[in-house]
Order: C-alpha cells, then sequence, then structure tokens
C-alpha cells in the first residue's frame, strides 16, 4: 500500500473487499476513489457537492454526481452497493439519522470516519481558552466550518448500540498511527465498519 495516502484511506482501503462495488457520499477532490479503484479494483462511484472537487474527479477519469446527499439516495436501490462510504463527511449532513438509515439500506456495510470533538486538545482549548477548538481533525474557526455536527466516538458507538446498528470494527487514529489507549480522548478521528 502506498504510503502517499493519509492512514484513514489506507485503512479504509483495508476494509474493502477486491472487486466490490462503492459509493463515496461526500468524496471530495476523488483520493480515496482512485486509491480503491487502483489498489481494490473497486468498481467506485462518487457523491460530491462542491463543483471544484466534481471537476477534480472527472479529470482523474472517476465517476461522480454533483449531488446533495441529503436529498437522499431514493435513486438507489435496497442494496445497490457492498460499500457506501461517508468519510469526513457525516458530520457535514444536516439530517445524519436519515442519512445513516438510506445508507445501511442501500448497502451491505457503511465505512464512516468524524472528526473526535472530545479529542483532548479540543477539550483543552475549550477549558483554558473558552474558545471552540482548532485542531488538525478540526481545522476550521467556528465562522467557516462545514461541521454541522460535533461528536465523539462514544457518541457514535452510543447512537449504533441505541438504534441496532452492527459496529464490526473500529479504528481509533491519531495524526500518523492508529491508537489503542483511551480513544475517546487521545484519538483524533474515529473510523467504523457498519451493517445492520
Amino acid at each position: 500500500m502506498k504510503s502517499e495516502y493519509p492512514l484513514d484511506y489506507r485503512i479504509i482501503a483495508g476494509l474493502v473487499r477486491t472487486h466490490a462495488s462503492v459509493l463515496d457520499l461526500g468524496c471530495g477532490s476523488g483520493g480515496l476513489l482512485q486509491l480503491l479503484e487502483r489498489q481494490n479494483k473497486a468498481h467506485v462511484q462518487g457523491i460530491e457537492i462542491n463543483d471544484q472537487a466534481v471537476y477534480s474527479c472527472v479529470a482523474k477519469g472517476l465517476c461522480v454526481l454533483h449531488g446533495d446527499i441529503d436529498n437522499g439516495l431514493v435513486d438507489y436501490e435496497n442494496k445497490s452497493f457492498d460499500y457506501i462510504i461517508l468519510n469526513q463527511s457525516l458530520q457535514q449532513v444536516r439530517n445524519v439519522e436519515a442519512v445513516l438509515a438510506q445508507s445501511l439500506q442501500v448497502a451491505h456495510k457503511v465505512i464512516i470516519g468524524f472528526p473526535n470533538f472530545a479529542y483532548y486538545k479540543a477539550r483543552a482549548q475549550i477549558f483554558f481558552r473558552g474558545r471552540t477548538p482548532v485542531t488538525p481533525s478540526l481545522p476550521y474557526e467556528w465562522y467557516n466550518t462545514p461541521n454541522l455536527h460535533f461528536l465523539s466516538i462514544y457518541d457514535f458507538i452510543a447512537y449504533c448500540s441505541r438504534h441496532r446498528i452492527r459496529i464490526e470494527k473500529m479504528f481509533f487514529l491519531g495524526s500518523s498511527r492508529r491508537l489503542f489507549f483511551l480513544p475517546n480522548l487521545f484519538a483524533q478521528t474515529g473510523l467504523f465498519l457498519i451493517s445492520r
């Protein structure tokens, strides 16, 4: 696996089986889709709201639709994909519950990655400075953040438990490596493989 890819991309590529069908919701400029297409020989498709990111994907030869995932996945049949990916996009949708429910209906498995708002540096900035935190995984100021929801790793685990969503695998990431000790405190990012 090429080290030029970020850690979360490499872990996601390890979760996706060869020749799988993948829909990436909020695919950005297509770096993850490109990795999955090349390395996993996956059949990839993306949905992205940002025009410039869509153009970047098309320039890479990727199949990406311009759209808002908050408008739903009604055009897709049940279990029409092996995987849906929401990497760094779940916290940006308006209706998390609807997007998650539809994703679990359209795909056999869903891969979700999000910044951990309970990361100790974020906690310290709120406590000591009394200001909205800015960290490597939450790099925006309060006034220009695309994030609508600020959740922790424990929040997501509790949500899955309440809604009878099966967590198949969990990964907790620092800036350059996986973490295993007190992830809700020390991990910058949580990455989950879930299913019904």
